[in-house]
């Protein structure tokens, strides 16, 4: 068996055709297979957040998440200004166990890197809880609903 190249790609989101892009995935995921309510999944963060998108080799959007950091989210990080925010991670029904979530996550942490934050927390879905916890983060606080799921604050330090 040959390695080649992975069947995707993860960056930065860069323009509005990528945005559109992030935001479909999260309307395919959020709102049409777990019923969040559309007027929810779009919020003011979404304007200062660092998006990531996964896309295969055909430029089709595989895979999306976000990371808010800095003041304007400080309600978020309990007031920490050296922890992002990680939310909005989506994957497409097709490309579940390929590795993009995983992946998108490494991204986002890149970036938290990038921009001098020690650590990044996240609300995890609880059925998630194994997969990030894969991923070296650790949950704490009681479970709560967000958008009438079930969910738990994690945390890993970078």
């Amino acid at each position: 068996m040959t390695t080649g190249t992975p069947p995707y790609t993860t960056r930065t989101a860069v323009d509005e055709s990528d945005l559109a892009a992030c935001f479909q995935v999260r309307k395919e995921v959020f709102v049409g297979e777990q019923n969040v309510p559309e007027e929810i999944e779009y919020d003011a963060y979404d304007a200062d957040a660092l998006h990531v998108i996964a896309v295969a080799a055909d430029g089709t959007a595989l895979g999306t998440g976000r990371l808010l950091h800095g003041a304007g989210v400080a309600a978020k990080t309990g007031g920490d200004l050296t922890v992002g925010s990680l939310g909005r991670l989506a994957v497409t029904g097709r490309a579940r166990g390929l590795g993009v979530g995983a992946a998108l996550v490494r991204a986002i942490e890149d970036a938290a890197r990038g921009l001098g934050l020690a650590a990044v927390d996240l609300h995890a879905q609880t059925h998630a809880l194994g997969f990030y916890e894969r991923l070296g983060y650790v949950a704490y606080g009681p479970e709560f609903p967000d958008a009438r799921i079930p969910h738990r604050a994690m945390r890993r330090s970078l």
